[in-house]
């Protein structure tokens, strides 16, 4: 008997592993278990992926649905991982209380760098895994160096073609080769979830504004998010959108609308919050209400309107989410990066109505160039391209996806003058300029 264990921590990633399923991505197992999670600063205050609206017609394609957070209750989801020598017990302990006995396992989650995927490849040692990328970050490096016993186990990256034409690069250390699910798999599944009684306003082709947690991730201060919403209603108001719809991130902290509502009223559009008992996917929500336009910052979905739904797009807030980022390896780096690259700004009216990208650039050598920048560790193999890249397309506009240190550091074109570009392909003077770096922070 071969049991698989899907691990899930959002509806999306559900509407992924359903969709992978129904394509025949996998062979079939004698048990499919979908293992949920809640994550977060705060996993106890959000809502579980059980409870989004829909959800029994993704729970019928497995035998069983598990909680995580139940399982290594009182440990925080996002940080806890077994200790070495514990890690056996732990697998013994998980058989026992899943009924696992001693049948073979196989593992579908998520980048294995950090979080439940970390602590799931750990203690199931040495059993088949396959990696899912639900959004934009799988177009990125790893985020971080992982074990390569469990590098060696990732048979392959399955995620959705959301940036055609730019090949992911998680994982890609370890020669995992990507696997994109079928379009028409997950649209199949989205209009199926979308089918269900849903409480949504009867507003005719509004435009859509989607909230996502920026501050609740550390990533931007919470007055600037709040800004950034209120910039969403103000650009879609100067678009001609006089009917609005704001969609909250239902897995973040709930925060009162009051600011966004006295916007729209001064601006005299009509601005309406989802609000309702279950929490409903995005893409049923592009689905049901089919609106004019959506707005939104670096979300999969604004991806996902724009690739399965046909919708147009406009982000906001990506200029300063690349500002702000910290550090520079930041994992929303390569989905900011691709906001920012490929889709319009909300200002830029001509832009949004021809659904043009912002910038002149070459989408599948930026994501390569910032990808070494953010880990040439990782991926130094990445270092012609990213030289490539930076020594042909690097001017006033590209600069906002690099920093100037950073390049100094790793000496990548940008910060080198041309006629001493040789020394860059030296490995000593690299690592005697990193040493002089070393002893002058230090005071040395």
């Amino acid at each position: 008997m071969t049991i698989r264990i899907f691990h899930a921590s959002s509806p999306e990633v559900a509407v992924l592993l359903a969709a992978a399923i129904d394509a025949g991505c996998f062979t079939e197992p004698d048990r499919r278990i979908l293992l949920l999670s809640r994550t977060g600063p705060a996993p106890e205050a959000v809502a579980d992926v059980s409870e989004t609206a829909g959800f029994e017609r993704l729970r019928a394609r497995f035998d069983e649905v598990l909680s995580w957070n139940d399982a290594i209750a009182p440990f925080h989801p996002d940080g806890w991982n077994p200790r070495v020598d514990d890690a056996p017990l732990w697998e013994r302990h998980f058989r026992r209380a899943w009924g696992l006995r001693e049948e073979e396992l196989e593992l579908v989650v998520d980048s294995p760098h950090a979080g439940p995927a970390r602590a799931l490849t750990q203690v199931f040692a040495g059993i088949p895994v396959d990696v899912y990328a639900e959004g934009p970050g799988g177009y990125g490096p790893t985020g971080g160096k992982i074990p390569a016993l469990t590098g060696a186990r990732v048979r392959r990256l399955l995620h959705p073609d959301l940036v055609p034409g730019v090949r992911p690069l998680l994982l890609g250390e370890y020669g995992v080769e990507p696997q994109t699910v079928p379009a028409e798999a997950i649209t199949k599944v989205i209009a199926e979830l979308a089918d269900v009684e849903l409480e949504l306003p009867a507003v005719e082709s509004p435009a859509l504004l989607l909230g996502q947690e920026l501050a609740g991730a550390g990533l931007i201060p919470a007055a600037e998010e709040a800004r950034l919403r209120r910039e969403m209603v103000r650009g879609a108001a100067a678009l001609g959108h006089t009917r609005l719809v704001f969609a909250p991130d239902p897995y973040a902290a709930w925060e009162s609308p009051a600011a966004l509502l006295a916007e729209a009223d001064r601006l005299g559009v009509e601005l309406t919050v989802l609000e309702g008992p279950s929490p409903v996917a995005a893409d049923v929500l592009l689905h049901r209400l089919r609106p004019a336009l959506v707005v939104g910052c670096t979300s999969t979905a604004l991806f996902g309107a724009a690739r399965f739904h046909g919708l147009p797009v406009a982000t906001v807030g990506t200029g300063l989410l690349l500002e702000r980022l910290a550090p520079y390896e930041n994992a929303e780096r390569i989905p900011a990066t691709l906001a920012d690259a490929l889709l319009p700004e909300v200002t830029d009216a001509d832009g949004v109505a021809g659904q043009r990208p912002r910038g002149d650039v070459e989408s599948d050598g930026l994501p390569a160039a910032v990808a070494f920048a953010m880990r040439p560790k990782v991926r130094p193999d990445l270092r012609p391209a990213a030289e490539r890249y930076l020594a042909a397309h690097l001017d006033s506009h590209t600069w906002r996806y690099f920093k100037r240190r950073r390049l100094a550091s790793l000496a990548l074109p940008g910060v080198v003058p041309a006629r001493l570009a040789f020394l860059r392909s030296n490995p000593a003077l690299r690592r005697l300029a990193r040493r002089a770096r070393a002893l002058r922070s230090g005071g040395g």
